[in-house]
């Protein structure tokens, strides 16, 4: 393809099935566990928040799901989206590395999330329910959620962590614009927000609570989660098929993979297919998970069974946790603030299968611009966090002077974090500190499950 820097597919290339890497994990995994039992968590439990078709998938270990023919006409609207060669920045690193990204800031709502969301609001609407409720850190996820419920008819209502409330407005706006309610959170709305109203800045952990406790006790409402769960990966692997493809086009394969990891959606999205790759026909790519000092749950976090929220209303998960109580410092990456992260991704960082790297704020929002002037896009702080990482391979490659090609999701634009930006170039954005105090406080509340090693 010579000097090509941009690889596109057509609508006819979006892809049929979502892939299910359950199916090539080892069998006899912890399961999720009933927090009042403390036994595998079963469809039963998951029935009164989630439609039976998304439990179906968050259980099943079919290595490919078909993708109902109603989202994949929805996908059209932006899908496929482009992956770019980074000539640009490639110049600016004096590398040999080969650089590509693959860019998911072309949907509606400028981010992977859409991917998960047109599929989970159709599943609902299928099932007869009227109205959705959620969480969302930066608000990626409650305007994704927000497009989505406008497109199949649904009520949808956000409970948005209160520092991104704050820092981005024009987020808020666009859930409104697609008719859903936002609130911030901790609110009045809830008991669980009530009781955490002292966490001024708020979490995901209290805006899940918050969520889950309005579907719980509402027979026509279900609760849609933007991250952590297995469906919800699942959904995501759109990106890394269509960069498989796109790859191929390019004529070259990824020694290197990376994403941002919070709650693990775009992580597993564009790394699973890959990853199955190495699994089946060994494959040696490598797979990097970049995410905040400030809340490295990955680096920093203990294994164990943790509840998803922080008023304990979810099953007790299997994961990398820094506890459901603890509050990650109000850093800009809105939406990698949580305590844990998906189980699945927990697992393959625990088999040594991803390696996990922590960055602090500054030094990412130092990648960020380096790549806005050189690739020209403006991104979003989440993956500044891949790209620090990205110019840590490249120069790696440079010192080593192989010629190396490295991939990373780029799941977002920052359009609307330009006051991050703005506090970054006016050199007042701060570094908060990982409070290993606070993670020790919050350890010490684990729920008494079954140790896992």
């Amino acid at each position: 393809m010579g000097d090509t820097v941009r690889f596109t597919l057509s609508e006819r290339d979006i892809p049929t099935h979502w892939v299910n890497l359950m199916a090539d994990l080892p069998p006899g995994g912890p399961p999720p566990l009933h927090p009042g039992t403390l036994q595998p968590a079963g469809p039963d439990d998951l029935a009164a928040i989630f439609p039976m078709a998304l439990i179906e998938q968050e259980v099943s270990t079919e290595p490919l799901i078909e993708i109902p023919e109603p989202v994949r006409d929805a996908y059209r609207l932006w899908r496929p989206t482009p992956l770019h060669r980074a000539r640009r920045l490639e110049q600016a690193l004096d590398t040999p590395a080969h650089i590509y990204y693959k860019y998911e800031g072309t949907s509606p709502a400028g981010s992977h999330k859409p991917n998960t969301a047109v599929p989970q609001a159709y599943e609902n609407a299928v099932a007869g329910v009227r109205r959705l409720t959620t969480e969302t850190g930066a608000g990626q996820w409650g305007s994704s959620l927000a497009f989505a419920c406008m497109l199949f008819g649904l009520e949808c209502e956000v409970w948005m962590v209160g520092s991104s409330y704050d820092q981005k407005p024009y987020r808020r706006s666009m859930i409104q614009t697609w008719g859903a309610t936002v609130h911030r959170s901790p609110s009045d709305r809830t008991a669980a927000g009530r009781a955490q109203a002292h966490h001024t800045t708020g979490s995901l952990g209290i805006a899940i609570s918050e969520a889950v406790e309005v579907a719980a006790q509402s027979p026509d409402t279900n609760y849609a989660l933007g991250s952590v769960l297995n469906h919800v990966l699942l959904h995501q692997t759109v990106i890394g098929q269509e960069a498989l493809a796109q790859m191929e086009m390019a004529g070259e394969y990824p020694d290197t993979v990376i994403a941002c990891v919070g709650g693990g959606s775009n992580f597993g999205g564009l790394t699973f297919p890959f990853l199955r790759r190495n699994i089946r026909d060994g494959a040696t790519t490598r797979f990097i998970a970049a995410e905040p000092a400030a809340c490295p749950t990955l680096t920093r976090g203990v294994y164990a069974y943790d509840f998803g929220d922080t008023a304990g209303l979810t099953p007790l998960m299997p994961m990398y946790t820094l506890g459901h109580d603890f509050v990650p410092p109000p850093v800009h990456a809105g939406g990698l603030r949580y305590h844990g992260d998906s189980p699945l991704v927990c697992a393959l960082v625990k088999q040594g299968l991803v390696e996990a790297r922590a960055y602090r704020q500054n030094e990412t929002f130092d990648a960020a611009i380096r790549f806005a002037r050189s690739e020209g896009v403006i991104p979003a702080p989440e993956p500044a966090h891949a790209i620090r990482a990205v110019i840590q391979e490249a120069e790696a490659a440079r010192e080593a002077g192989e010629e190396r090609v490295i991939l990373f999701g780029l799941c977002g634009h920052g359009h609307f974090d330009l006051s991050a930006y703005d506090a970054y170039l006016a050199g007042s954005l701060e570094d908060p500190e990982f409070s290993e105090a606070d993670r020790d406080a919050a350890l010490a509340g684990l729920p008494k499950a079954p140790a896992l090693t």
